[in-house]
């Protein structure tokens, strides 16, 4: 931006200390000076939009890997959560089922003892029946214990990962609040821009305005004949 300032202000000074052109309204500028210095200041500006589209190029790779990043984390977590609790189910069937199968197994083997028996006496077919019972009943109330023990921690789990969700909620929540930080800065940086190039407008205007007096201060001399260019010599030709 040096060169842009750099520029403009020899061309304000070229200008206020160009020679009037009697009888005209124009001046005497040297042409290679002032197009070199208009060159400067049309090579220095691009680099100046030049870096405010960076900027909003850098917002859009933001947002776009923000998405990225909450979408995989919102499909890991549905999956991980519907594979925990399709295990726990499994295996809670499972074990019902091994604790079927043996008190099964177990009052088989009681009513073939019990029959086996028989002939030994009712009081001893009785008590074996008992303790059959007993022990098929305590395998039964295991296999349920285990079972509601099982059942409990799959909810639990289950519960964890929810909580997991609120993570990539979270993260949806972090991503919006980027999205709007990176739509701020760019907003920002436009009005900034937009800010600089009315200044730069201002300047010249004001530039022009300076001129223009001066030109008018110069007219007026002439009409005076208080300038030293004789009457009626042809004016110069500024633009050769």
């Amino acid at each position: 931006m040096y060169r842009v300032f750099a520029a403009l202000d020899e061309l304000v000074t070229i200008l206020e200390e160009a020679r009037g052109v009697p009888m005209t309204s124009g001046c005497v500028v040297p042409r290679g000076d002032v197009l070199e210095l208009l060159d400067e200041v049309r090579d220095a500006l691009p680099g100046e939009l030049d870096d405010a589209q960076d900027v909003l190029d850098h917002r859009d790779e933001v947002v776009g890997k923000a998405e990225h990043h909450a979408e995989q984390t919102v499909s890991k977590a549905t999956s991980d959560s519907e594979a925990m609790v399709a295990e726990a189910r499994a295996e809670a069937e499972r074990l019902i089922d091994d604790a079927r199968a043996q008190a099964q197994h177990i009052v088989a083997e009681a009513r073939g003892e019990s029959d086996r028996v028989l002939d030994q006496g009712q009081r001893e077919y009785e008590a074996l029946m008992a303790r059959s019972r007993g022990e098929a009943d305590r395998m039964i109330q295991a296999g349920r214990e285990s079972y509601e023990r099982d059942v409990q921690e799959g909810r639990a789990e289950q519960a964890r990962l929810v909580a997991q969700t609120e993570v990539v909620q979270a993260a949806h929540v972090e991503s919006a609040r980027i999205l709007d930080a990176a739509a701020a800065e760019a907003d920002q940086q436009r009005a900034e821009c937009d800010t600089y190039v009315d200044d730069k407008l201002a300047e010249f205007e004001e530039l022009l305005a300076t001129t223009m007096r001066t030109v008018a201060k110069g007219r007026a001399t002439l009409r005076g004949g208080r300038n030293g260019v004789p009457a009626g010599a042809a004016p110069y030709d500024y633009r050769r």
